[in-house]
């Protein structure tokens, strides 16, 4: 199934010194090549994005984004669908921000922040409300945790087929020589392509795979158990076990923290406080 192209609106303007564009990606829809001549935060509230940029290619969570430094040329789209939220930057206002493509972590309330910005974005800015948020986002950004890497993505269409595959059911068992009869390449070959295209082995790939599948299944509400079925565990230990050593910390302390920010984002009954 091919990609279908999105345009971006012609004629925007550059940002003073932020715009938050909010946009709809449709399943397996991208963005072309381009670069700008402002920074920009990629970024969904929700679904998963695929990011191209500087010869690599990857998706990331509603818990990370991707900084990316002014005329960098890069591509953006969504295997599933999302909702993109893109922060455009201008060049005066980044500084203390990292000068190559980095990977970060997204906070609670930095996401709060970004939700509130694109809420008001068209809004006159009379009282300076807007600008105080700006400066709140670009403190977050500067106090954000670059994390060591998002889940890698091919660009060979090959590759990009056995991916999305078991991106789509992470419980097929079917192994290198199964993959690779089915892709029409020898088991040696798709090994070899795999190192060179994403810099580690299938058996790696899905691992991690498993891992960013497992932190998208809990944080839409699904237990513990019913995850572990869903990614192909034999058994629920075996996942809080692969869990633990991948995140350092189990599934359910994991839920937990989740729930305490949603409680913590929570807007307080009408007519008084929260208990």
């Amino acid at each position: 199934m091919t990609w279908q192209t999105i345009e971006a609106p012609p004629g925007l303007p550059p940002p003073r010194p932020m715009t938050v564009r909010a946009q709809s990606i449709p399943a397996r829809h991208t963005f072309p090549e381009h670069a700008h001549p402002w920074h920009q935060v990629v970024y969904a509230i929700s679904g998963v994005l695929a990011v191209a940029v500087a010869g690599r290619s990857f998706v990331i969570s509603p818990e990370q984004a991707v900084w990316l430094p002014t005329g960098l040329r890069h591509r953006v789209g969504s295997l599933l669908g999302a909702e993109f939220r893109s922060l455009w930057i201008a060049e005066e206002a980044g500084h203390g921000l990292p000068e190559t493509p980095t990977v970060f972590g997204v906070s609670p309330l930095l996401q709060a922040l970004i939700v509130e910005a694109a809420g008001i974005e068209s809004q006159p800015d009379e009282d300076g409300y807007a600008g105080r948020v700006t400066g709140l986002i670009l403190d977050g950004l500067r106090r954000a945790r670059p994390l060591p890497g998002a889940l890698p993505w091919p660009r060979g269409e090959a590759l990009a087929a056995l991916c999305e595959a078991l991106y789509a059911d992470p419980a097929d068992r079917r192994g290198p020589q199964d993959w690779g009869r089915a892709l029409g390449m020898s088991e040696r070959t798709l090994a070899r392509r795999f190192e060179a295209e994403l810099g580690m082995s299938l058996r790696s790939w899905r691992r991690r795979l498993r891992l960013f599948k497992a932190i998208e299944l809990l944080g839409g509400g699904l237990g513990v158990t019913r995850t572990a079925m869903e990614l192909g565990y034999g058994s629920t230990s075996a996942f809080v076990y692969a869990f633990r050593t991948g995140m350092g910390r189990s599934p359910q302390a994991h839920l937990r923290g989740h729930g305490a920010d949603r409680v913590a984002r929570a807007p307080a009954p009408a007519g008084g406080r929260p208990s």
